[in-house]
């Protein structure tokens, strides 16, 4: 039983770990399935990312993102924008390509 429970509990503890940003900060476990080898959250060029309304236009080609086969246009919603911490933009496609689970974005400056 005590083996199981041991087991049950690094299980646990691992699914929610995230992982790190490359300056440092840790992804929400939220957007992520915690494996810095999977590449679903990362930094993504400033060009590729336009303020668009209430959010943001976010267009990736091949090459913006590890994950990204083909283009895709995404819209986030300001209230679905987590600040970055260290002042980049980062998407985190989880749990394919097609879904943003998670985007950070820099405060913006008016």
């Amino acid at each position: 039983m005590r083996l199981f429970l041991a087991c049950m509990l690094i299980a646990f503890s691992s699914v929610a770990e995230a992982h790190h940003a490359p300056s440092g900060f840790k992804y929400e476990a939220f957007c992520c399935n915690g494996d810095d080898e999977t590449g679903d959250c990362q930094p993504i060029r400033s060009e590729t990312v336009h303020p668009s309304g209430a959010g943001y236009q976010i267009t990736l080609k091949p090459g913006d993102h590890r994950l990204a086969t083909r283009q895709h246009v995404f819209l986030v919603p300001q209230s679905k924008t987590l600040e970055s911490p260290d002042g980049l933009f980062h998407l985190c496609l989880f749990p394919n390509e097609d879904t943003v689970r998670c985007f950070y974005a820099p405060p913006m400056n008016f």
